[in-house]
C-alpha cells in the first residue's frame, strides 16, 4: 500500500516523519509520563534524532511485518502532535494491529481518536485486513476508552502477562472485524 500524503482527516494531516520534525517529536517523546504504560523509557534528544530517522523510513506498506509509522500534525499547533501507527501482521490471515501517542499538551480534544480511525480505514479498506487489534496496559483508561469509542471490543485481559518497568503487568487486548468494521462505517 504506497500513500498520497498528507491524508487529511477533519482537523489533522498524517504524512511521513520528517527530519525537520525532531523538535515537535523530542518534546513528547522526551516526556516521562508519555512512557509511563509504554515500553522504553523517555529519550535522549540524540536517542530520539535515531528513532526519528527510523520511522521517516516507515511510510509505505508492501509486506506483512512492516509498519506504517505517520506524524500526526495539527495545522492549527503548526506542529506534530503526535504518532499513529499501523502495522501489518499477517499477510495470509489479513490480520493488522494500530497504536498512537500523543503529546499529552493535547490530550483530550478526540485528535488521537481522530487519526486511530484513519488508521483503521487504511488497514481494511486499503490493505484489505479481516481483522486489527490493539493492545494497552488496563491502568491506561484513556487508551482503552478510545479502542471502545473506536468500535472495538475487548478479547482478552492478561493478567501478570510479564514484567513491566519493574513490577507484574496486565495487558488488554482489542480487535475489530472487518465485518464489525463495514457496519459501523453504513
Amino acid at each position: 500500500m504506497r500513500l498520497d500524503y498528507p491524508i487529511m482527516t477533519g482537523r489533522l494531516l498524517l504524512r511521513p516523519f520528517q527530519t525537520s520534525d525532531l523538535d515537535d517529536f523530542y518534546a513528547y517523546r522526551s516526556r516521562p509520563d508519555v512512557f509511563r504504560y509504554l515500553y522504553g523509557e523517555s529519550v535522549s534528544r540524540e536517542e530520539c534524532a535515531e528513532l526519528l530517522d527510523e520511522l521517516v523510513k516507515d511510510n509505505e506498506l508492501t509486506s506483512e511485518g512492516q509498519r506504517l509509522a505517520l506524524a500526526v500534525h495539527l495545522p492549527e499547533a503548526g506542529r506534530v502532535i503526535g504518532s499513529a501507527v499501523l502495522k501489518w501482521r499477517s499477510e495470509s490471515d489479513r490480520q493488522g494491529e494500530i497504536g498512537y501517542s500523543l503529546n499529552p499538551e493535547f490530550h483530550g480534544h478526540g485528535y488521537a481518536t481522530e487519526a486511530a480511525r484513519k488508521m483503521l480505514e487504511l488497514g481494511f479498506e486499503g490493505l484489505g485486513l479481516h481483522r486489527i487489534v490493539a493492545e494497552c496496559d488496563p491502568r491506561n483508561v484513556p487508551s482503552w476508552r478510545l479502542m471502545e469509542r473506536l468500535g472495538m471490543r475487548r478479547e482478552a485481559h492478561f493478567r501478570e502477562l510479564e514484567i513491566f518497568k519493574g513490577e507484574w503487568g496486565d495487558l488488554f487486548v482489542y480487535a475489530l472485524l472487518e465485518e464489525e468494521y463495514e457496519r459501523a462505517q453504513a
